[in-house]
């Protein structure tokens, strides 16, 4: 017999009842029941009910057994008495008596549980890791993901797509973040850094001819901290020549939607995407990656408050630039309920949250209705289709700054009464990204997306228009209310390059300096290419029913980027500064 084990703890069936087994696991729990000891073995695979009563001759050892202990178990394979089977295990038809033990590892009191999925402080459960990975949701999380990887890598091939590996130490790239930088002991003075993406990479492998590229590509970003990000993540990367943004659709489209098929446990998955325009995904739900679950179309009502006994509207509207956009909140209609939402608007730092309801006889009421007045109160509700019982939420100003808070209340609207779907995936690609934006806090036009992106009309479009009117051929997948991917058609011509960087406040020797692989290989026959990168980790958590990207990642770190089981980061040794010719400078502690 194998010195651990004859089967696994997810092995046994009734036909091997009357063999002997050894078994080597975790020792889940112990249950003594009227003398009768029952021991929970695990591993990786399953659970086994082993069974040591005081005619067993390893009785008295398996009494010293604790949560975590690892040990080798034989025995007989039994069926388990009438009444005790547990149909919810795969071995709970038969249990395992216990003739013989070993401790292979005993383990100290430990400092979360692993039994049962309890709430426990994040920061105990990223210490001790390797104890919160056995957990069983968690280590179910960790094997979705691999399978989903694996899914990818199935349907990328089975699309023609060839797997690369590309640099990890490489040069500093505009991708939107901070990057991480490494310094470089044989080039003093000179960093590396960790790529935020490979895009120039992707984009190179076009150059030289690869017509189809894919990876399962690492990612780092020195961003603050973020609930929904981490400083390293992996993306499903894409590449493809040839193209148009209708062939990336194409290929694309089918493998996320037939992974999330793969693991949506039935829930339905949307078949044909709907391309929804960013102005038009601002101006209906208040988001560039809507969740299309909430069924809340938000709409303009400008023309009925305009001239309205509602002053502050009224006033507001003598501006050409502002609006009024109403949110309907369908069985939203009681005081309570809108004082409330009111409420939560001054909590998100806004003056209120107007809104109308419709009483019993569909006539408005509330201090806007009293306002405007029945006529324009009944125009209102005829517009939205909203009846008695039912309320609309108002925001006005210029929709520029106030599009993410109408997109904040729309949700939250959502939530509160139940008009959200949860049990399925809702997807759509988001078009038609600005190429630019203006910083406000830089005072300039900066690009407002992927900086390699082709703006739509080309060269002549740079040339010719205001770049804050000048639209990409940009695109986002949006799931859920999460950013699932992003990508575009990439700006292949150099002179259209250097235009593009130009107007966000690059010279051309710049791109140069910055770019000059890439802009070397536009030289030389460049082929229209485009592609786009899914984020894996927010894949995974969206199915895994999770919100926390931390809770489908082996060995993440916590909300300040702290590797609490590793210790990093951590301070150089003086040795590892002199060979790196680095002085540190540290900020004085306040």
């Amino acid at each position: 017999m194998h010195r651990y084990r004859s089967h696994t703890c997810g092995a046994l069936r009734e036909s091997d009842i009357d063999q002997t087994a050894r078994l080597s696991g975790w020792v889940h729990r112990v249950r003594d029941h009227g003398g009768v000891l029952f021991v929970d073995l695990r591993d990786h695979y399953g659970i086994t009910q082993c069974v040591a009563d005081p005619d067993s001759p390893a009785f008295a050892e398996v009494e010293k057994f604790r949560s975590e202990w690892v040990v080798r178990i034989d025995g007989k394979v039994r069926r388990r008495p009438a009444g005790t089977d547990n149909p919810e295990l795969p071995t709970g038809m038969i249990e395992v008596y216990i003739k013989e033990i070993e401790v292979l590892g005993a383990a100290a009191e430990l400092p979360l549980p692993v039994f049962g999925e309890q709430e426990y402080p994040e920061d105990i459960r990223l210490k001790y890791r390797f104890l919160d990975l056995r957990r069983e949701k968690l280590h179910q999380n960790i094997m979705t993901r691999g399978a989903v990887v694996d899914s990818m890598r199935k349907r990328m091939k089975e699309q023609g797509f060839f797997e690369f590996q590309t640099p990890i130490l490489t040069a500093s790239s505009p991708e939107g973040a901070r990057d991480f930088v490494v310094p470089s002991r044989i080039h003093p003075g000179k960093f590396y850094a960790l790529p935020q993406a490979p895009q120039q990479y992707k984009q190179l492998l076009m150059m030289s001819g690869f017509d189809r590229y894919f990876q399962i590509a690492p990612c780092f970003r020195d961003e603050d901290p973020r609930a929904d990000r981490l400083p390293e993540f992996y993306q499903l990367d894409v590449e493809m020549s040839f193209v148009t943004q209708d062939d990336v659709f194409a290929a694309m489209e089918p493998v996320i939607t037939g992974v999330f098929e793969d693991f949506a446990n039935g829930k339905p998955v949307t078949k044909n995407w709907p391309r929804i325009p960013f102005a038009e995904a601002v101006r209906k739900y208040g988001s560039d990656k809507p969740d299309l679950r909430n069924k809340i179309v938000m709409q303009e009502v400008s023309e009925h408050f305009r001239g309205s006994g509602f002053k502050v509207f009224a006033r507001m509207l003598e501006d050409p630039k502002n609006q009024v956009w109403a949110i309907p909140g369908t069985g939203g209609g009681s005081r309570a309920f809108c004082d409330r939402m009111n409420s939560w608007a001054q909590g998100e730092g806004q003056p209120g949250l107007g809104y109308i309801m419709w009483r019993e006889g569909g006539e408005g009421a509330g201090p806007l209705a009293n306002n405007i007045g029945p006529e324009r109160t009944a125009a209102i509700r005829d517009q939205l289709g909203l009846n008695e019982g039912d309320a609309a939420f108002f925001v006005a100003g210029d929709p520029e700054k106030f599009w993410k808070f109408a997109g904040l209340a729309r949700t939250k609207l959502g939530e509160e009464l139940n008009l959200i779907d949860k049990d399925r995936f809702e997807f759509a690609w988001i078009v038609d990204f600005p190429m630019y934006e203006y910083d406000e806090e830089n005072k300039k036009v900066d690009f407002s997306h992927n900086p390699f992106s082709m703006p739509q009309g080309g060269l002549e479009a740079l040339q010719s228009q205001d770049p804050l009117t000048i639209k990409a051929f940009q695109y986002d997948i949006a799931c859920n209310g999460y950013e699932m991917a992003s990508g575009g058609i990439r700006n292949h011509k150099p002179e259209a390059m250097v235009k593009a960087f130009e107007i966000a406040g690059y010279g051309e020797q710049e791109v140069i300096d910055r770019f000059g692989g890439m802009y070397r290989a536009f030289q030389y026959g460049a082929p229209p290419h485009g592609g786009m990168a899914a984020g894996l980790e927010r894949i995974v958590m969206l199915l895994c029913g999770t919100n926390n990207l931390r809770e489908v990642s082996l060995f993440p770190m916590n909300q300040q980027y702290v590797d609490l089981l590793m210790g990093a980061p951590s301070e150089a040794t003086p040795k590892q500064l002199k060979e790196l010719h680095i002085k540190t400078n540290p900020p004085a502690k306040s």
